[in-house]
């Protein structure tokens, strides 16, 4: 079995594009929440989400005809492409190897289908746009990333919701350490869409301004979007070619306690986590900071800190939250919260929680490192996510000394 590591950071966010820009954003604590634009929200009471404005697929994808494909698939093939540049590929090279993607979502291209329905309410079946159907399918987000690097390996789109960019690096690990594949694009997509903010707002699931993870008056998420996407490769082949080396991964944990829909069960998240651990090969001490789901609802934040001090005791490692910078970017929130700890690792600091005023007590002794980023020497993370349906997926990245 091969060691596998991370040379390659491809985030598309509305913080910051590209692994630099990102990871100086997170570091500062800055916001990528603003009031919608994408589509007409002036019906809901909450109209703030963290969209990429700036998102420009033309001047970032070089093989794709950006008018035949989502906005979700160009968020992962724009943020694939800029991975393996990070990661210093030859992307002729990469495209003779034995190379593939794998991509996690929640709403795959649903943008789509709200418009192909605009569509039929206004003019009927025989206005459809006839190119828009194609479009459609969740498993185009992989297909993008292959054809946009013209790979030739697996193309493999996982569903699993809010977990699901866990779930794709953990995928794609085994297949670089079994040899099934010597390189592997992993990461997660998704857009603001208007049935999922309405979705969480009927649930009294969306914030009305920012979203404040662990804080004593937490009030829901930010919906948000944006593509990210990690170079997986083995270690021998990442030195032979002199490459950069932000961490290694060291394994991952995946359950489902299938309880209950949508509110989380500490009980299970405590066992993904005990799972993670004895994949990965360490003990609950070994690791200096938890990259946390942390998407700011009363009941997440509750369970994911029960079960952080089951497994952790009294006194666990730092803990903070991406999702208070950019918002709940659904299938592509762990991706970006295994680029921001990799980034953190590399750097020597701590991703801060931001918009936190007051600790809450349920929460026990929960270091959320609030507003300010933390200088700090960081050997292993622990990157939670957690999904609807009780999918749960850790992954673990450690230094390479």
């Amino acid at each position: 079995m091969r060691r596998v590591v991370v040379t390659g950071l491809g985030p598309v966010s509305n913080v910051g594009t590209g692994a630099a820009a990102f990871g100086a954003a997170v570091r500062a604590g800055r916001s990528g929440v603003s009031p919608i634009t994408s589509f007409d929200a002036s019906g809901f009471p909450h109209r703030n989400a963290g969209e990429v404005r700036d998102f420009a697929p033309q001047e970032m994808v070089e093989r794709l005809d950006t008018a035949e494909w989502g906005r979700s698939s160009l968020f992962a093939a724009a943020a694939a492409r800029l991975a393996v540049a990070d990661a210093g590929l030859d992307p002729d090279e990469l495209s003779r190897a034995e190379a593939g993607s794998v991509m996690g979502t929640t709403s795959g291209e649903s943008q789509i289908i709200e418009r192909l329905t605009e569509e039929e309410v206004a003019g009927g079946w025989e206005s459809l746009s006839p190119h828009l159907p194609r479009q459609v399918p969740a498993s185009r987000l992989a297909y993008a990333v292959n054809r946009e690097l013209g790979l030739t390996g697996e193309a493999m789109t996982l569903a699993t919701a809010c977990s699901a960019g866990n779930y794709a690096i953990g995928y794609a690990y085994d297949l670089v350490r079994t040899g099934a594949a010597d390189y592997m694009l992993a990461g997660g997509a998704d857009s603001v869409l208007r049935w999922a903010h309405a979705g969480f707002f009927r649930l009294g699931a969306v914030a009305e301004d920012v979203s404040s993870p662990f804080d004593r008056d937490r009030s829901g998420i930010i919906t948000a979007e944006g593509g990210a996407a990690l170079v997986l490769e083995s270690l021998e082949g990442a030195l032979a070619r002199g490459a950069r080396v932000y961490g290694e991964v060291l394994g991952y944990g995946l359950n489902c306690d299938a309880d209950h829909m949508v509110s989380p069960d500490p009980v299970g998240i405590a066992e993904c986590m005990r799972r993670a651990h004895a994949n990965a090969g360490i003990k609950p001490g070994d690791v200096d900071y938890i990259c946390a789901h942390g998407t700011g609802t009363p009941a997440n934040d509750l369970a994911e800190a029960t079960a952080v001090l089951d497994v952790f005791g009294d006194a666990p490692p730092p803990i903070s939250s991406v999702k208070s910078m950019l918002g709940h970017t659904m299938g592509a929130s762990s991706a970006f919260g295994a680029i921001a700890s990799l980034i953190g690792m590399r750097e020597g600091f701590l991703p801060p929680t931001t918009n936190f005023s007051h600790h809450d007590p349920a929460l026990g002794g929960i270091d959320p490192v609030p507003n300010e980023a933390r200088p700090a020497d960081v050997r292993i993370v622990q990157n939670n996510g957690f999904a609807f349906g009780g999918n749960n997926a850790i992954t673990v990245f450690g230094r390479v000394s």
